[in-house]
């Protein structure tokens, strides 16, 4: 007889795929969901519940989760996790598999304390189970209401937790950091309070708003919010999106300028690895390399399958000539903590 595979975990890679995938936000709940009302049922219960047609009465466990879990706990690899296996990406060609292999971390990822679809442990195990060695948790600042924005309690609260959570993962050689994206508002500043910003980890700076800013008041909005002295990483530099519902055009302002202050005040820019992004585009990412940039190559994850779209990014990296050693996230944690 073949022994019971773990149903939860296989829940939950199956919506580790659909999220790498980009697939909707709705398919995914529906397993993230189902993992999350099993979660702490023994096998035995499971089988038990599979066999008596049960499982669909729990709440939150449909019929195509349900089947699943059946056939789990029947030994036999479901075959809708089968199918997303069966249908991964091909492989990074040679040079991107070694920066690939070379980063330690994500520096910019969202939990459902923001716009993220997961909670803050969730996002954590995922990116253990990747191999990284640290996770900053970037959620967002108080005025981008729209995406559940953290006011200055609640991002007290988070550094709390986050610090709970590090005691709990001491032995384990995994570092959650904590952090933000903080928006650049109008006139430069920044959407949070200075002393708070100061005390996180690492702080990754972002235009969300007034994108379609004349290219001189844009670039002077973005040189004020770098030479802040509490900005890590400029993030999404230009804003667009080239693909999906959301197409948006480039930001405009001076190239030159923004990175020649990014490389002057220790800014890391971003490669940001979100499909839909892929930002910023290659012609500026070969202007920051020039300017002597350092780089962050980040997910800017809103899901745990996200997590893994680095591949994106590093492809980018790679065909611009971002140096390895430039790449902060390839550094080990207390590194990337000293350059505060």
């Amino acid at each position: 007889m073949t022994d019971p595979r773990d149903a939860v975990d296989d829940l939950r890679r199956i919506a580790f795929l659909l999220e790498r995938a980009h697939e909707s936000t709705y398919r995914v709940r529906a397993f993230r969901t189902a993992a999350a009302v099993l979660r702490g049922k023994d096998v035995d219960e499971l089988i038990a519940l599979a066999r008596s047609g049960e499982l669909v009465r729990l709440r939150g466990v449909g019929e195509v989760t349900a089947r699943c879990v059946a056939e789990s706990v029947a030994g036999e690899v479901p075959v809708y996790l089968r199918r997303l296996e069966a249908t991964e990406g091909s492989s990074l060609d040679e040079a991107a598999s070694e920066l690939r292999a070379a980063l330690r971390g994500d520096l910019h990822s969202h939990t459902d304390a923001s716009d993220g679809g997961s909670p803050l442990r969730e996002m954590v195990d995922t990116a253990r189970e990747l191999g990284h060695e640290y996770l900053v948790i970037t959620d967002h600042s108080p005025r981008l209401t729209v995406a559940n924005g953290l006011s200055a309690e609640r991002l007290r609260a988070q550094i709390e937790q986050i610090g709970e959570l590090n005691a709990e993962l001491a032995d384990d050689g995994f570092r959650v950091l904590t952090g933000i994206e903080v928006d650049i508002l109008d006139d430069g500043a920044l959407d949070q309070d200075e002393d708070l910003l100061a005390e996180l980890d690492v702080v990754v700076a972002s235009v969300h708003s007034t994108l379609r800013m004349p290219a001189d008041e844009m670039t002077e909005r973005m040189l004020t919010a770098v030479a802040n002295p509490n900005v890590d990483v400029l993030g999404h530099c230009t804003g667009r999106m080239v693909t999906g519902k959301r197409k948006r055009p480039e930001s405009e302002f001076d190239a030159d300028a923004v990175f020649g202050a990014c490389a002057e005040y220790g800014v890391a820019v971003e490669v940001n690895s979100r499909p839909e992004r892929l930002d910023p585009p290659k012609r500026l990412l070969r202007l920051a390399v020039e300017a002597g940039c350092e780089f962050t190559i980040d997910t800017d994850a809103h899901a745990p399958g996200q997590l893994d779209w680095l591949d994106y990014g590093v492809t980018r990296a790679v065909a611009c000539g971002v140096p390895t050693e430039r790449v902060i996230n390839t550094w080990p944690v207390e590194r990337v903590l000293g350059r505060r």
